[in-house]
């Protein structure tokens, strides 16, 4: 009788979605076919000189004191970038490199374990292939959902999205990127020509049949002068920073970190319960979504009644399909693989 199958202690995948810093430049919505023509967006330091408008402790809420609050100015160093007031459209540009391998992981420690992962991936890609992932991926880099805050209430926003080789584009595809719903995952082929080559492109290098690198480029039309966003800083000693605020640069050019590129990209998992109302959610193992605080893909759930619901966070979905041989139903499935493309350590560490 063979020994059960565990979950291996070292599990680790690398991500098969691997985009590069996106940077920012700035120039004029008619000469967008002109490279030449776009020059650098800068960040600058502003000082400031705000006012107390914080939430007041019951204690604080005495007039005197308010008063004597307000009168003490509050200075801080902010970082800012805007276009030129001669330009009207920010261009922000970034290459995505889709790798094979999907499933595959880096390290493993158990040769049973490894071989079960290999078997079921395998059965994946023979019944669904990479096309329901390949098209969602495709959509929001259609849709400029990498574009985050400067997306919004822009006038234009056009992506274009090219096929390198050797260098050069051997395919390219452009699309109006606010005919786009970014609520939505569906029905998207009707809307946007190209998308269907494009998902297939990006589904090829996932399979692992051809080398496959994008070159994203985004022109967004906001305005003369009109501030933009390029990625916070995440600064752990704000005093010796001096700056209440750092925005992120490459070589003296705002950028968007790759981190948040991909955190757009794989904006797919609508297989979660309440997506009819939020919407689609980055692909991650608990369905976190940190700026509400809240995961939606929580192992122990329950309903209003107290009763407990399907686990659906990634671990028990996985552990359910290799080591039980239930498999999740497909679009739980297409979620697992998804989270396996994402990349991470996954290994169980034993008990407490």
């Amino acid at each position: 009788m063979s020994d059960k199958l565990t979950t291996a202690t070292v599990l680790a995948f690398e991500r098969k979605l691997d985009p590069s810093d996106a940077v920012l430049h700035a120039g004029r919505w008619d000469e967008r076919a002109r490279s030449q023509a776009w020059a650098p967006v800068k960040i600058q330091a502003k000082s400031v000189r705000g006012t107390i408008s914080n939430r007041l402790k019951a204690k604080d809420q005495d007039p005197a004191k308010l008063d004597a609050a307000i009168e003490k100015p509050n200075l801080q160093t902010v970082d800012v970038a805007a276009l030129p007031a001669d330009s009207d459209t920010l261009k922000v540009r970034f290459t995505l490199r889709v790798l094979g391998g999907a499933g595959a992981p880096s390290a493993c420690n158990s040769a049973a374990y490894q071989a079960k992962l290999a078997s079921t991936v395998q059965g994946y890609m023979t019944q669904h292939g990479f096309g329901e992932l390949a098209r969602r991926y495709a959509t929001n880099l259609a849709n400029g959902r990498f574009l985050w805050r400067n997306r919004i209430g822009a006038e234009q926003v056009e992506v274009t999205v090219e096929k390198l080789q050797e260098g050069q584009a051997v395919g390219s595809w452009v699309f109006d990127a606010l005919a786009l719903n970014t609520r939505s995952m569906e029905a998207t082929y009707n809307q946007a020509k190209g998308l269907d080559e494009l998902s297939q492109v990006i589904a090829t290098g996932l399979a692992g049949s051809a080398h496959v690198l994008l070159q994203v480029t985004a022109f967004v039309r906001q305005g003369a002068g009109q501030e933009v966003f390029p990625s916070q800083e995440l600064i752990l000693d704000k005093g010796s920073a001096g700056k209440s605020k750092t925005l992120y640069h490459v070589d003296e050019v705002a950028a968007i970190h790759s981190q948040k590129v991909g955190n757009a990209i794989r904006t797919i998992d609508t297989w979660y319960e309440g997506a009819d109302e939020l919407g689609p959610i980055a692909v991650e193992p608990y369905g976190s979504v940190t700026t509400q605080g809240k995961a939606y893909r929580q192992p122990n759930a329950k309903d209003a009644s107290g009763k407990a619901r399907p686990k659906l966070d990634f671990y028990s979905l996985l552990d359910n399909w290799l080591l039980k041989d239930v498999a999740p139903p497909v679009e739980q499935q297409h979620f697992v693989m998804a989270t396996l493309i994402r990349g991470g350590v996954f290994g169980d560490a034993g008990k407490d």
